[in-house]
C-alpha cells in the first residue's frame, strides 16, 4: 500500500537474503522487524547463550530460553512472528574465510555486533564482496547508525571509525537504557529495507547519532578517506 514500495518492493523484500551478525539488543530489534516485513531469508550468526541480564533489552529472548543459543532462541520467536521466513542459524564465531563465503550469498548485512574489532573485520569483508552494510552501535543512552554501500566513492566503516578506541566495557558492565537498542536496531531494519527496495534516502555518506536521554538526533556527513586502508577511495 505504500506508494514507494508497492508490490514490486514487497517482492524484492520477499526475495532478499539478509545476514544479521549478533543477536543481542540491536539484532533482536532489527530481526523482528525484518521478519515481520516479509524478508525471504534471514541468516542469524551469534556464538553466545541467553543470560538473565540479556532479557532487559534483547526482546526476542524469554526466561524459558535461558542457557539456549541466542540464534536458536531468536529463530523460535521469529518463526512465531512470520512462519514463512526461511531462517538459517550459525551458533559459532565465523572464521574470516567462512564469513567471506557467506557474504557471497546475501543481499545486505546488518552488523549488530558489540565490539569495534568485529565491526572493522565485517567492514573489510563487505567491501571486498561489495555487499551493502548497515552498521549499528549502542550503549548507555547513545547509539549510531550508518549505511555503507561499498561502492566506489562512498565511505566504508573504517573511513570514520579508524580513530575510534575500543569500548572498554560492555552494556552489561556500563548499563544501557533498553529502548536505546530498540531504536537503533529498528533504524537498522528500516535502512536494510530501504536498500532492498531502493526507496527513500538511506544513510549512505551520513552517520546518524542518537541521544535518547535528551531525544536528540544528529546526522553528520562522512566522506571516503583517500588514505583508508580498506577502501582507499578518492574523495568525490
Amino acid at each position: 500500500m505504500l506508494p514507494s514500495i508497492e508490490l514490486e518492493g514487497q517482492t524484492k523484500i520477499h526475495n532478499a537474503h539478509v545476514l544479521i551478525l549478533g543477536l543481542g539488543g540491536l539484532g533482536c530489534a532489527a530481526a523482528q522487524y525484518l521478519a515481520a516485513s516479509g524478508i525471504g531469508k534471514l541468516t542469524l550468526v551469534d556464538d553466545d547463550r541467553v543470560e538473565k541480564t540479556n532479557l532487559q533489552r534483547q526482546v526476542l529472548h524469554f526466561e524459558s530460553a535461558l542457557g539456549c543459543a541466542k540464534v536458536i532462541s531468536a529463530k523460535n520467536t521469529l518463526s512465531q512472528i512470520n512462519s514463512e521466513v526461511q531462517i538459517d542459524t550459525l551458533d559459532r564465531r565465523l572464521a574470516q574465510s567462512e564469513l567471506a563465503e557467506l557474504l557471497k550469498q546475501v543481499d545486505v548485512v546488518a552488523d549488530c555486533t558489540d565490539n569495534l574489532s568485529s565491526r572493522q573485520q565485517i567492514n573489510q569483508l563487505c567491501f571486498e564482496q561489495k555487499v551493502p552494510l548497515v552498521s549499528g552501535a549502542a550503549i548507555r543512552f547513545e547509539g549510531q547508525v550508518a549505511s555503507l554501500s561499498m561502492q566506489s566513492g562512498d565511505p566504508c566503516y573504517l573511513c570514520f571509525s579508524r580513530f575510534f578506541t575500543e569500548q572498554p566495557q560492555s552494556c552489561s558492565e556500563t548499563g544501557v537504557f533498553s529502548p536505546t537498542v530498540g531504536i537503533i536496531g529498528s533504524i537498522q531494519a528500516a535502512e536494510v529495507l530501504k536498500l532492498i527496495c531502493k526507496t527513500g534516502e538511506p544513510l549512505t555518506g551520513r552517520l546518524l547519532c542518537v541521544d535518547v536521554q535528551h531525544m536528540v538526533f544528529n546526522s553528520f556527513r562522512i566522506v571516503a578517506d583517500p588514505d583508508c586502508p580498506v577502501c582507499g577511495c578518492p574523495v568525490t
